[in-house]
């Protein structure tokens, strides 16, 4: 498996930068990680940076690959959780810390992830965003019950209040999780903190991320999620994973050595794949999640 990874990570207009993002790898397996410390506590840091620590001690202490990758992802966000109450109660004085957290496994071209809190991961396809994860806000459900329009999230004055999150509450966090996701070459995946999202439409992410390198449109991101947000703009990270190429075998590799596959319209081949990602994600779009 070949891949690029684009990250950057921003201030913004605030003292300290709470955000933490890591790339994870071994044996060609990737592990991506981001977290966004709350703000409305101290220790966010803390708590994002334990987000960090547990994913890459229980990545490096896993035998790879790995046959449950749902499960792995919970015992990550899960002890993450109990990780960040232990350092918070640490504190001289104690403090009561927390952070969002989204992940992402790949391994041989296929993905699956898991969040908590309004963190988000994007799929997007020819620049096309063909799935993002449904944030955990309370803003975010409002929406979702038909209380509100989409015109009326940005700038409701609780459109930062999360609903779930690591290391505040006294039971385990609820974490959700993905299907596996076939991947195919040009697939990019983007993890990112409401920093990057919240002052940019999905189209103009779509747009900006597949044109030129990888780590050069990232920042451009982000410099124009600080711009647009000015003098509001809150920490701004985002995490990205391009796939270049997964090996092929069978029929398939041998149809792409002939050269026997048939031309394909871009326009079609788009539309079909959002029909075919309606489709696969249609009973989570059902049941509220993501």
């Amino acid at each position: 498996m070949q891949y690029l990874i684009g990250r950057a990570s921003r201030l913004g207009n605030r003292e300290t930068n709470q955000d933490r993002l890591a790339v994870l790898e071994h044996e060609g397996i990737v592990l991506l990680v981001v977290g966004d410390g709350l703000g409305g506590k101290k220790g966010g840091a803390l708590a994002a940076q334990t987000l960090i620590d547990t994913a890459n001690s229980l990545f490096t202490a896993a035998q790879l690959p790995i046959k449950d990758v749902n499960r792995f992802l919970t015992e990550i966000m899960v002890t993450a959780h109990h990780g960040i109450k232990s350092v918070g109660a640490a504190q001289q004085p104690p403090l009561t810390p927390g952070t969002t957290g989204v992940l992402c496994l790949i391994q041989e071209g296929v993905a699956w992830w898991a969040h908590v809190g309004d963190s988000r991961l994007y799929l997007f396809r020819d620049g096309l965003p063909l799935y993002r994860t449904q944030d955990h806000s309370y803003v975010e459900q409002l929406y979702q019950d038909g209380r509100i329009s989409l015109d009326n999230i940005q700038g409701h004055p609780m459109r930062n209040y999360v609903t779930r999150c690591l290391g505040l509450t006294e039971s385990d966090p609820e974490v959700t999780l993905s299907n596996e996701v076939h991947m195919k070459t040009g697939d990019i995946l983007l993890l990112c903190t409401d920093g990057l999202w919240e002052p940019l439409d999905d189209a103009q992410l779509g747009f900006i991320i597949v044109n030129g390198r990888l780590n050069d449109a990232l920042n451009l991101l982000a410099e124009r999620a600080e711009q647009v947000s000015y003098p509001a703009s809150d920490n701004i990270t985002g995490l990205a994973f391009q796939l270049m190429s997964v090996k092929l075998s069978g029929k398939t590799a041998e149809a792409e050595k002939s050269g026997q596959h048939k031309p394909v319209d871009p326009l079609d081949s788009a539309i079909g794949e959002i029909e075919r990602a309606i489709k696969q994600y249609e009973s989570e779009m059902d049941d509220g999640n993501t």
